[in-house]
């Protein structure tokens, strides 16, 4: 049964060795000031280029699109050439890399946005959320968001325009691809949820109209760089950064339907996964494998035998581990042998150096 995770699958231009995903994940390890990729992020990911598909942590298009502490960026040179090493790095040991990008929008304090007010959707603060700021130690800060404003349309004009340059910029930097970074309550969310929107115009109301910057987002980086190479990451039934749908059935079936009609080549789900949550809907995982012809991703809580299940049932292509990553660089191996699992250290996940980074090591029998 395992065997479904290790059957070959293309992406684009790509043939994949296996099926298993490293998604993205923030680690806050950039180097200040400047957030740029370095070498030590270089090691991180070319330790784990055994993933069919490696996608990197969320980078920010701009200054204004940054949520946390020490994040990497891709608009600067010196950010495109800090991401040139890890891309190096993972394809030295024949690895397919794409990067996240990614605008936070609201989810953000003016101290990581060099003080100015956060854009959004509409002037909705996200309730109770907290972010971590820079406070002059190792340690995160976390502080609560502020309330953003509301974006006008040259700000929609101008984010397009980042999210086009960052997408150009990835290609520079080495990557194989792009992901949109559209869920998990981050600016793109905030347009599609009808509880973060309250616009009037013609990016609010309707599911069409609250799709329209997706829409408009996607088409602009497929043009820039291809559909070959751009993928999309939505998370429908979360409520993760306080956005939440009224209809999420509905709007993300529309969503995937939407996608497929710009023929990009994945679409990656990013399913609830604490402890009590509930299972997605199987009515929604059919409805949206008849929408969208590309590779389908969904990540979660998933095991080895629920991924494989997943995957030979049709509903996916691949599956995404995210914290398994994180203690166990040589996943794949792992799973393909049913070697146990190293546990990582929530305590070094976000800032410091190498340790809880790069310092887990393969299996040993």
């Amino acid at each position: 049964m395992k065997n479904a995770l290790f059957q070959p699958v293309k992406l684009g231009r790509h043939t994949l060795n296996n099926r298993i995903v490293m998604p993205p994940m923030t680690r806050s390890r950039a180097t200040q000031p400047g957030n740029e990729a370095n070498d030590m992020m270089a090691t991180y990911y070319a330790q784990r280029a055994s993933a069919g598909l490696i996608v990197a942590e969320g980078t920010q298009i701009s200054p204004m699109g940054q949520g946390y502490a020490w994040t990497p960026g891709i608009y600067s040179p010196s950010q495109i050439a800090g991401w040139k090493k890890t891309t190096d790095a993972v394809h030295a040991k024949g690895g397919v890399i794409f990067a996240q990008l990614w605008h936070v929008g609201r989810v953000t304090h003016p101290d990581n946005i060099g003080g100015e007010q956060p854009i959004s959707s509409s002037a909705l603060k996200a309730q109770g959320v907290k972010v971590f700021i820079d406070n002059g130690t190792d340690e995160p800060g976390f502080v609560e968001v502020v309330e953003p404003r509301e974006m006008t349309k040259a700000d929609i004009e101008m984010v397009i325009a980042q999210y086009r340059q960052a997408a150009l910029n990835a290609i520079e930097a080495g990557f194989d691809g792009i992901e949109l970074h559209a869920a998990n309550g981050y600016l793109v969310n905030q347009f599609i949820d009808s509880e973060a929107n309250n616009r009037t115009d013609e990016y609010g109301g309707s599911i069409e109209n609250r799709l329209r910057f997706l829409d408009e987002v996607v088409a602009t980086m497929v043009d820039a760089i291809g559909s070959d190479k751009v993928g999309v990451r939505l998370a429908p039934f979360t409520s993760l950064n306080g956005t939440v749908d009224a209809t999420p059935e509905q709007t993300y079936t529309a969503a995937a339907a939407l996608l497929n009609k710009h023929n990009i080549v994945y679409l990656h789900l990013a399913e609830v996964d604490w402890d009590d949550a509930p299972e997605t809907p199987a009515t929604f995982k059919r409805a949206v494998r008849d929408a969208f012809d590309g590779v389908l991703i969904y990540a979660g809580k998933y095991d080895a035998d629920k991924a494989a299940q997943t995957v030979a049932d049709g509903l996916a292509d691949m599956i995404g581990f995210g914290r398994p990553f994180v203690a166990n660089p040589d996943l794949p191996n792992r799973i393909k042998h049913g070697f146990e699992l190293a546990t990582h250290d929530p305590a070094t996940l976000f800032g410091g150096g190498e340790k809880g980074l790069t310092d887990y090591s393969e299996y040993n029998q």
